[in-house]
């Protein structure tokens, strides 16, 4: 058996058109903005060829993109289950425009017509959290906002749902740790710039 798994770094993918305007962006298979290209060089600076036991990436455009600009493309192995929430009916489509059908909803707490429920992210997210700990050492995970939300509150042992009071800008950098056999959060949405 190998090392113990130290901790998961979390990458959420970089600038879209979408994430921009505030649109929710599940399956949708969109590329990076010119500023999400140039926030995933910027990773690459961050991340300065840290060895990684194990890379995940979601199989998205987005966030394999982020991955390969951030130089970890060549040993990322894509993940079906670090796919973004499936929004079903509210796929691109902003919070202010489904709560003019549905005031007062949150995609924590409202239904999803067509798509996936908060348990279902979970279940994958818990699976992501099993492969780590088979891999390892250090695991990074190149993904999406809301999947990397729900996973961190299964890491901590809170329902899914708390994933809503971690909120993630584009091509952040997080990490997930222990305290001594607790998981705890050693970094949570970096988003400095090189030298910052």
């Amino acid at each position: 058996m190998g090392a113990p798994l130290r901790e998961i770094w979390l990458v959420r993918h970089g600038e879209t058109e979408w994430s921009r305007s505030g649109q929710h962006t599940g399956r949708t298979d969109i590329p990076l903005t010119a500023k999400g290209e140039r926030q995933g060089a910027e990773l690459w600076r961050r991340l300065a060829g840290r060895p990684f036991d194990l890379v995940l990436t979601s199989p998205l455009r987005r966030a394999r993109d982020t991955c390969r600009l951030a130089g970890y493309g060549a040993v990322a192995r894509p993940s079906d289950d670090l796919r973004e929430w499936d929004y079903g009916a509210y796929e691109g489509r902003t919070r202010a425009e489904i709560r003019r059908e549905a005031p007062g909803w949150t995609i924590w707490t409202g239904a999803v017509p067509g798509g996936e429920t908060v348990e279902d992210v979970a279940r994958r997210a818990r699976r992501v959290i099993g492969e780590a700990g088979r891999a390892g050492g250090e695991v990074a995970l190149f993904a999406h906002g809301h999947v990397l939300r729900v996973l961190a509150a299964c890491w901590l042992g809170l329902p899914p749902t708390e994933g809503r009071l971690f909120a993630l800008g584009t091509a952040s950098v997080s990490v997930l740790g222990f305290d001594g056999t607790v998981g705890v959060v050693r970094l949570w949405n970096d988003v400095r710039r090189p030298g910052g």
